[in-house]
């Protein structure tokens, strides 16, 4: 299975939590463009012979793009590259970006899932984050997308806004129930280095949540959606039956991925590569790519944080396999605490978070890193 993540920097409005590489020079939309197709011919012999099963356009904002751009970039993409039949074509947007006639040209141009950035469904909260939409345009942009014809929507909350009451989590939970979307990915509000938030928060303007009602909210979340029979395959994905994003999954198993487009990133199983976060320096030279290569370590590290993050956990056999038995031997031996704590558990020879480690998750899967 292979992938391309196409990133759209571009934005009408930066929200005050993004850390992500975006721009508002709206006008260099077209130029940008021009690059990117250029980029998609020049490296070809990334996936040589393979056939691309997943096309991620991601930013940034891509429904700021137009529909004729973004048909440019797929079939670029399409005439470049081996796109198997039934490949999934994710695009994020923004609700207030996915008006019918756009809805209905994505459709006609062979993007077949849409993943909306929401947030919330309480118009104070969308306003703190300085998102453009409203609740009633997020909800009806849903229905817009499904009345289209889309039958892969994800959608996007967060939770742990300064002030939230668990009550209020959960009726943004129960919206997005209440519309029927396939899929729904939730985060806490996260206070990233260099954003208005993080500063805002330094400035003492703002207060975090406390740690208890934040993961309060996430196990009324788990609880809430695994009644709803959506499976939680991810710690913050949870799709029903079938409807995993395929894009999003080839990441958490370590399977090589193209990244084209500024501050955009590849892996091809050995090596990171990583354009700057620049759009003048991308469209000045395409190939202008910072190369990080991995040690063993490095590789082990990811291996392990990626898989645990997922419900089938981490195959301590192909672990092995990968890395050796004094891997396998050192993982196993620095689980041994969790274990006895009921955090991971161990089942044949897989390692998983228990319920219970879900919440500290980040503590447990660090204790498992390579130490130097």
């Amino acid at each position: 299975m292979a992938g391309i993540y196409l990133h759209i920097p571009f934005c009408k409005s930066r929200c005050i939590y993004c850390g992500f590489f975006s721009t508002t020079s709206l006008p260099k939309r077209h130029d940008y463009v021009d690059a990117v197709v250029e980029e998609l011919r020049q490296r070809r012999s990334f996936w040589a012979d393979q056939s691309i099963d997943t096309i991620y356009f991601g930013g940034g904002t891509p429904s700021q793009l137009p529909s004729e751009e973004l048909e440019r970039m797929l079939d670029a993409i399409r005439y470049i590259y081996n796109v198997r039949e039934g490949a999934e074509v994710t695009l994020e947007g923004n609700p207030d970006d996915l008006t019918p006639a756009f809805l209905q040209r994505l459709r006609q141009m062979g993007v077949n899932r849409l993943s909306m950035g929401v947030q919330s469904f309480d118009d104070a909260r969308l306003r703190f984050l300085r998102r453009r939409h409203t609740a009633v345009q997020a909800m009806q942009a849903v229905r817009d997308a499904q009345a289209a014809g889309f039958t892969n929507i994800s959608i996007d909350l967060m939770f742990g806004f300064p002030g939230q009451t668990l009550d209020q989590w959960k009726q943004d939970v129960q919206t997005a129930l209440s519309l029927q979307v396939q899929h729904l990915s939730a985060y806490s509000l996260m206070y990233e280095e260099g954003t208005l938030l993080e500063r805002m928060l330094t400035a003492g303007e703002i207060e975090e949540v406390d740690d208890e009602v934040s993961l309060q909210m996430y196990e009324y979340l788990m609880e809430a959606l695994e009644a709803a029979g959506y499976e939680h395959y991810e710690l913050s994905n949870f799709a029903l039956p079938g409807m995993q994003s395929r894009h999003n999954s080839s990441y958490w198993h370590g399977i090589p991925y193209l990244g084209v487009g500024a501050g955009s990133h590849s892996y091809d199983g050995h090596n990171r590569f990583h354009h700057p976060d620049s759009l003048e320096q991308y469209m000045s030279d395409v190939r202008s790519l910072e190369v990080e290569h991995l040690t063993d370590h490095e590789r082990y590290d990811e291996c392990v944080f990626t898989a645990l993050r997922t419900s089938e956990g981490l195959n301590l056999a192909a672990l092995e396999q990968q890395f050796g038995s004094a891997a396998k031997k050192y993982c196993l031996q620095n689980a041994q605490r969790h274990l006895k704590a009921g955090l991971l558990s161990l089942t044949g020879d897989t390692l998983r978070l228990t319920r219970r480690g879900l919440f500290i998750s980040n503590e447990v899967m660090s204790d498992l890193m390579w130490d130097e």
